[in-house]
């Protein structure tokens, strides 16, 4: 076949992939995440898969995909939980995951978000994992707590990312502010190569364990993760709710001890302008047995990721396509 005809060809079968009735039903959903060295990015992948189901896909339970008619979701890396709620709320997003404590505090106008409008178009779609703080320091820095950070040189995350929302709030707890560290904004694998090359002394992460970036920060450095707990956590869990006492376990990241620490929810959340049915649809599509199948082996929290706990820790309402969903399917009454 001449180049010639093979251009007619291929066009011919774009054109008819694209053709008005097609190219009409189609829609595009995006969903902010985070950094791609983190949790956010990969379950971000995954659940867009799982709702996706382009034209011309197989049906259904014959080894094609169980998503929305039409739908092609996109993960897309961020700058984290607040550049997520932000997205949503302007429209550049369709939805994004956040830590509920960011959330609530945007929905509210309270809390870190103190002064600034109230994000009142934002809903939930449903709570995914717990995110545990991790703080992480080289085994032989001398910091074993909170308050040893102290003159050190730390790592907080961009400004826009719930852990840097979180750091701040935990080193406050324990009488530290930012006069009080040298802060850096390093995210993910530049966090970890600055730990390794002596540039930085500790950093934070909040995310889902075990994070990738971690692992391999683990395998290449003898690593440590600093408790966060005593006093300072414990008055931290008192003012704000969304926090709870947690554990990570022994050898999480190879070689590193079993760590107290404070953990969040990670949520899943939209606009209310978002259409009731397409968001129900994408609900429904989230807890069908093929999603369940790929949340349990596309990353190693998805299988933390249930209906039964869709509803966890919820502080922003809910979407009317979701609560639709969750009461058809008992979760709600």
């Amino acid at each position: 076949m001449s180049l010639f005809k093979k251009v007619l060809v291929t066009a011919g079968m774009i054109a008819s992939f694209a053709s008005p009735s097609i190219a009409q039903d189609l829609k595009f959903f995006t969903i902010g995440t985070g950094g791609t060295a983190y949790t956010y990015y990969p379950v971000g992948g995954v659940i867009a898969n799982a709702i996706s189901k382009p034209p011309g896909s197989r049906e259904c339970g014959k080894g094609g995909s169980c998503g929305v008619d039409n739908l092609i979701a996109s993960a897309v890396s961020s700058r984290g939980s607040v550049d997520n709620i932000n997205a949503i709320n302007s429209g550049l997003r369709n939805s994004g995951f956040s830590q509920s404590d960011v959330a609530y505090w945007a929905y509210t106008g309270t809390g870190t978000m103190e002064g600034q409008k109230p994000a009142k178009d934002l809903r939930t779609i449903a709570a995914l994992f717990e995110e545990h703080i991790h703080l992480v320091a080289l085994a032989n820095s001398g910091i074993n707590s909170v308050a040893d950070l102290k003159g050190k040189r730390v790592s907080l995350d961009e400004p826009g990312s719930g852990t840097y929302v979180d750091a701040k709030l935990i080193m406050e707890s324990s009488g530290i502010t930012l006069k009080d560290v040298t802060p850096e904004a390093l995210k993910g694998g530049a966090a970890s190569e600055a730990l390794r090359n002596g540039k930085i002394d500790a950093f934070f992460v909040v995310a889902g364990y075990p994070t990738g970036s971690l692992v391999e920060l683990a395998s290449a450095a003898k690593i440590k993760l600093v408790p966060i707990s005593g006093k300072g956590a414990d008055a931290l869990t008192k003012k704000y709710g969304f926090f709870s006492s947690s554990e990570i376990p022994a050898n999480t990241y190879q070689g590193v001890a079993a760590t107290t620490t404070v953990a969040v929810g990670a949520q899943w959340f939209t606009s209310k302008n978002e259409s009731e049915e397409l968001i129900y649809n994408i609900t429904k599509a989230l807890w069908n047995k093929e999603s369940r199948k790929l949340l349990d082996t596309g990353h190693a929290k998805g299988k933390t990721i249930t209906s039964e706990t869709a509803l966890a820790g919820v502080g922003v309402p809910l979407h009317k396509g979701a609560e639709r969903f969750y009461k058809e399917a008992g979760l709600l009454k």
